[in-house]
């Protein structure tokens, strides 16, 4: 997907304004969950919802211990108000993941839609889901880090480590942040 033009630096910039906010420097790692509390944004465990009621109680169990990889997170609106619902049945590193892009939504003032159709068909902006879908990483790993790790030559799974990631997210801000090459021409 094509962004427009200087969304990809926008997108950086967003995320050192939220280390800045947070007072973080560009390496060090960031707490999803602390960022949602600076945002007051609501963050509830899928298991907590088992608890709520009897009819919930198998929908969760469908989506936390079943199919898990059909859930992932989204963001409840009340009103102007968001929440947002995690499966914290997930990894660690995927939990941090799916929490930032769902937070890149809110950074990015993206408005509520209906997530589905009248069909039942899952309904979704592409285009939303992109930029969220470029933030989310960027939170976790601002260029300024990917350039960090690459001219420290740090591992990739330690790096990962480090940011609280998956080892595919680290190679892909890598990648795409052409910290390599930065890293090879600037400290050369």
């Amino acid at each position: 997907m094509k962004f427009e033009r200087g969304f990809k630096a926008h997108a950086n910039r967003v995320a050192l304004e939220v280390r800045n906010d947070l007072n973080l420097d560009s390496i060090s790692p960031l707490c999803p969950w602390n960022l949602a509390e600076d945002l007051c944004i609501p963050v509830l465990p899928l298991s907590t919802l088992a608890g709520a009621s009897s009819d919930l109680a198998g929908h969760v169990d469908y989506l936390a211990n079943r199919v898990p990889q059909v859930f992932s997170a989204i963001t409840v609106f009340h009103g102007p108000r968001r929440l947002i619902v995690h499966n914290d049945a997930h990894a660690p590193t995927r939990q941090r993941s799916d929490l930032a892009h769902e937070l890149a939504h809110a950074l990015l003032l993206h408005p509520p839609h209906p997530p589905f159709c009248s069909d039942g068909q899952r309904k979704f902006d592409g285009e939303l889901e992109a930029e969220a879908g470029w933030l989310g990483p960027v939170l976790l790993v601002p260029n300024e880090a990917a350039i960090w790790v690459a001219a420290k030559r740090i591992s990739v799974s330690e790096a990962a480590g480090h940011f609280g990631v998956s080892v595919d997210l680290m190679r892909f801000r890598l990648r795409m942040s052409g910290a390599e090459h930065i890293a090879r021409h600037r400290f050369a």
